[in-house]
C-alpha cells in the first residue's frame, strides 16, 4: 500500500485517505469498497488493483468516511449516501479528475447508483457489484449494537452478527462510527428498480449466485438501459469481490 494521501471533504472537513498506482495521464478506474472494508482489503488483496495497474489504468481508491485510514466521525447525519457520493466528486476535484471509470462494490456499489446519476457526464462507464436494493443495513438491530458496545451484551440476532464479525475482522475499524454510518443510511433515500432514476451509461451489474441481494440487483440492472448483468459463480456477498471470474469480466467491460 502507498501512503494515502489526505483530500478534506464534505461541511464538515473529514479526512479522507485516498490511495493512488499507475501513470496520472493513463486513464483513471475509481475503485470504492463496501461496508466495514477499506481500499486494502477490497481492491488490493484480492487483485484489481495489481490488475487495473497492469492493464495500464491509473487506479484511484477511496477509503469511505468512517472506513480504512479516513477519518471516523460518530455523527450520523454525515453518513447519508449524498454525502458519501459527494465526497467521491471532491475527490475527483481534488485531483484535476474530468473522468473516470467507477468500480464499487456493495455500499460502494450504492454509493456509485448515486454518483452515476449526479455525475453523468464524468463517468462513463462503471461496474457496480453486489449492490443492495432498498436501505442498506436497514435490518440491522440498532438497540442490540448499542448494547454491545456499551457492555459487551452478546447479539442474538443472526443478521446483526454477521454484520459485527465483518466489522471486528478488520484491523482499525471502529464500531461507534459504523453504527453511526448504519444510522446515517436510513435517512437516506432507498434505491429503487425505477427507469426515471437510474443510471444512463453502461453499467456492468455483477452479484455472487450465493448472494442474498441477487434478486434486487438483479431487478436494479433491469432498470438502467445500458446494463448487462453477471451472476458470479459459487460465492457469496463476502467473498465475490477475489472471484477471478469477477475480475476479468470487469476488465473487458471497462475496455469497452
Amino acid at each position: 500500500m502507498p501512503d494515502p494521501q489526505r483530500v478534506e471533504v464534505g461541511e464538515d472537513g473529514v479526512a479522507l485517505a485516498t490511495y493512488s498506482w499507475g501513470d496520472p495521464e493513463a486513464p483513471t478506474v475509481v475503485l470504492v469498497h463496501g461496508f466495514a472494508s477499506s481500499t486494502r482489503d477490497t481492491w488490493v488483496l484480492t487483485g484489481w488493483v495489481r490488475m487495473l495497474e497492469r492493464e495500464g489504468y491509473r487506479v484511484l481508491g477511496i477509503d469511505l468516511r468512517g472506513h480504512g485510514r479516513s477519518q471516523k466521525p460518530h455523527d450520523s447525519a454525515g453518513y447519508t449516501v449524498r454525502t458519501m457520493a459527494s465526497d467521491v466528486e471532491a475527490v475527483l476535484d481534488t485531483f484535476l479528475i474530468d473522468e473516470a471509470y467507477y468500480v464499487g462494490y456493495s455500499l460502494g456499489a450504492r454509493i456509485g447508483w448515486e454518483v452515476l446519476q449526479d455525475l453523468g457526464d464524468r463517468i462513463p462507464r462503471a461496474v457496480l457489484g453486489g449492490v443492495p436494493d432498498g436501505i442498506p443495513l436497514e435490518h440491522l438491530d440498532v438497540a442490540q449494537v448499542r448494547r454491545y458496545i456499551a457492555d459487551g451484551t452478546p447479539v442474538t440476532d443472526a443478521r446483526t452478527g454477521r454484520y459485527l464479525e465483518l466489522t471486528e475482522r478488520v484491523p482499525g475499524n471502529d464500531l461507534e462510527a459504523l453504527l453511526a454510518l448504519a444510522l446515517g443510511l436510513r435517512d437516506s433515500r432507498s434505491i429503487d428498480p425505477d427507469p426515471a432514476h437510474a443510471p444512463q451509461q453502461p453499467v456492468l451489474f455483477a452479484t455472487g449466485e450465493q448472494d442474498a441481494v441477487i434478486a434486487g440487483s438483479r431487478s436494479l440492472a433491469a432498470a438502467a438501459p445500458q446494463s448487462s448483468f453477471l451472476e458470479i459463480a459459487g460465492r457469496h456477498h463476502f467473498n465475490a469481490p477475489g472471484s477471478r471470474q469477477f475480475r476479468q469480466a470487469a476488465l473487458e467491460f471497462l475496455r469497452g
